[in-house]
């Protein structure tokens, strides 16, 4: 981290540089969910349900609340027939089977990169590994991926749980990610696993998704230049969050704001270089609300720091698609 000298921001008020990382804010995933949402408010007559938040941040469920969906924990809460709408973060195979048996119209926002990964826990599974699924209990994409096959996944959510690891048959030992993990820490708990089972099975291609990946490198940048880094995202946001501990670990502070009010005065204290970005489901706009915000305690200049350039399009579900055509 970057020290500060004696002349800058002897208070808040001072002038300051902020260095906006890119990529940030949505990701194709999200921009796909919500714009599903959308479009089925246009198309539908009957109130469209949308079981768990779309994506997790509070200002896009706000906002499509107001326009008319309505958030659900689970099914029981959605009449029979109605229309519902998986979440970006995919469910369990026995939430489909609720679904179809209780006949709601399903309309599925699970990203296209996260349903890769339940079909190799599918895959894994059915040829008799144990799949070590390294995660964070309690995610609505965790919970999906175990659904798959409940038998054979044991989650672990640090490296230093591999070790507690005692599958049946060592020889036959898989894992699998969650999509919006740190590299660093994935990485350490891949080689605890290499070491444990020198068989282990890999996947193809990692399952951290290259929106997680380009954010995490674009904070990476811009870190070692910064007093301070802000992180626009939700608490809930699991990509969001990561953000923040990657530049704790590298020992830049940071803080995680919901939006631009969120900012408190004595963060600011000695700050001269502010790092900023924005997990996958915050919308753009914030970040401006954010820097916006930061102008407000004194004279900012802002500079783009693009480390790569996203241009990853999902193509919606037929139901939509269909629809809106």
């Amino acid at each position: 981290m970057t020290s500060t000298s004696s002349d800058q921001c002897a208070d808040h008020t001072s002038a300051r540089r902020i260095l906006l990382a890119g990529p940030r804010s949505f990701c194709a995933g999200v921009e796909r969910a919500i714009e599903i949402v959308e479009r089925a408010l246009r198309s539908r007559t009957a109130p469209v349900h949308v079981r768990k938040q779309i994506v997790h941040n509070t200002h896009v469920v706000d906002d499509l609340s107001r326009r008319g969906a309505v958030f659900v924990e689970e099914l029981d809460e959605v009449p029979d027939g109605a229309t519902v709408v998986f979440s970006a973060h995919g469910v369990s195979p026995a939430v489909r089977e609720e679904a179809a048996r209780r006949g709601l119209d399903v309309i599925d926002g699970t990203c296209p990169l996260v349903s890769k990964v339940h079909a190799k826990a599918r895959r894994f599974a059915a040829r008799g590994d144990t799949v070590v699924l390294f995660g964070h209990s309690g995610h609505e994409e965790i919970d999906g991926i175990i659904g798959e096959a409940p038998g054979s996944t044991v989650l672990v959510e640090s490296a230093e749980e591999v070790e507690n690891l005692a599958p049946s048959d060592p020889q036959q030992v898989s894992y699998l990610t969650q999509t919006t993990l740190a590299m660093d820490e994935t990485a350490d708990f891949v080689d605890a696993l290499r070491t444990k089972f020198p068989a282990l099975s890999e996947p193809s291609s990692e399952d951290i998704c290259y929106a997680t990946t380009n954010r995490q490198e674009a904070l990476e940048a811009i870190m070692e230049e910064s007093d301070l880094v802000l992180v626009v995202g939700s608490t809930n946001s699991s990509n969001s969050v990561r953000l923040v501990e990657l530049s704790r670990r590298k020992g830049t502070p940071a803080e995680l704001i919901d939006r631009g009010s969120d900012i408190r005065p004595e963060w600011l204290d000695g700050v001269g270089t502010i790092g900023m970005t924005a997990g996958a489901s915050a919308p753009p706009d914030l970040v401006t609300e954010a820097v916006e915000a930061l102008a407000a305690f004194g004279p900012v200049s802002v500079e783009e720091r693009e480390l790569t350039y996203e241009t990853t399009r999902f193509d919606l579900p037929g139901a939509v698609r269909a629809a809106a055509e």
